[in-house]
């Protein structure tokens, strides 16, 4: 609607500036105002639509054709162009308040989607974010909830160690937060940890405290994935073992039990000391939860 009212009103001028009238001082002061608005309508036209042309907007309404004009009719054909000028006026008043209005509402709306992505502040700049976690581990977009500011209040609780030692500093801080159970604080930082210190033997404890941490935040499925790239990565590392026993307790959760009972069997046959040592209460309650025969 709006680019059929400029093309109007721009057939309107031009048809306007058609009639041949005395060289008169009244003439010239509209000639000018003819010169402005065309100006200003043009500006208005390019904010309104980039990059348009005035030729791909044709008008609604088709200016009547004009009389040849002679001296007698020279006043009212003036008077109708003054007319016209003072009708293009107001248009074109109207057109820049109502693009300075949708420019403001358009603001307004970019304000508050980019308030909107901003993410929650941590706690503990450099370590990990308060806000729930939305790693669910399928597709899709989420809203990121507001941070429980008890939540908030009990993270800044859980202390990050300074012993000297970064390694084990990380990997402390994401127990701690894991026992507190602060599961998806704890994924974080424990992932952070397992990134930052891959060389540090603590490795191998973050990777599978991480797999740990998902199991106990109802998350199987990211749980099998954090615990076999830990047994895989560092299969000498020293909780490789016993990521394999919390890996078959994460298929036996996705129903499973036949692949649960093969890593059983791996597990007591990569690592026999350790399957017949500290972890053997443990393989035998995971072989009776997976039915293996």
């Amino acid at each position: 609607m709006k680019s059929v009212l400029l093309s109007t009103l721009y057939a309107s001028v031009a048809a306007s500036l058609l009639i041949a009238a005395p060289a008169t001082a009244q003439d010239r002061n509209v000639d000018k105002r003819v010169d402005r608005l065309e100006q200003e309508m043009r500006a208005v036209q390019r904010k309104v639509f980039p990059g348009g042309s005035s030729r791909f907007f044709e008008p609604e309404i088709t200016p009547e054709a004009e009389t040849a004009t002679t001296p007698s009719t020279t006043s009212s054909a003036v008077s109708d162009l003054i007319a016209r000028v003072d009708a293009l006026e107001r248009s074109l008043a109207t057109l820049t308040g109502q693009v300075e209005e949708n420019g403001f509402r358009l603001q307004k709306i970019e304000d508050k989607l980019a308030a909107a992505e901003v993410p929650p502040v941590s706690t503990d700049p450099g370590s990990v974010s308060t806000a729930p976690s939305t790693d669910t581990g399928t597709s899709g977009t989420e809203t990121a909830a507001e941070p429980d500011p008890e939540r908030v209040t009990g993270v800044a609780a859980i202390v990050m160690p300074d012993t000297g030692d970064p390694g084990e500093d990380a990997y402390i801080y994401g127990y701690r937060l894991w026992d507190a159970k602060f599961y998806p604080e704890a994924q974080a930082q424990l992932k952070k940890a397992a990134a930052e210190h891959a060389s540090h033997r603590r490795a191998s404890f973050a990777k599978n405290l991480l797999g740990r941490a998902y199991l106990d935040d109802g998350k199987p499925a990211l749980a099998s994935v954090a615990l076999y790239e830990n047994y895989q990565e560092l299969p000498r590392g020293e909780r490789a073992p016993d990521s394999l026993y919390f890996l078959s307790t994460a298929l036996v959760q996705l129903n499973k039990k036949p692949d649960a009972c093969r890593v059983l069997t791996e597990l007591q046959e990569v690592y026999p000391n350790v399957a017949s040592g500290r972890l053997k209460a443990r393989i035998d309650s995971g072989k009776a939860a997976a039915d293996c025969s």
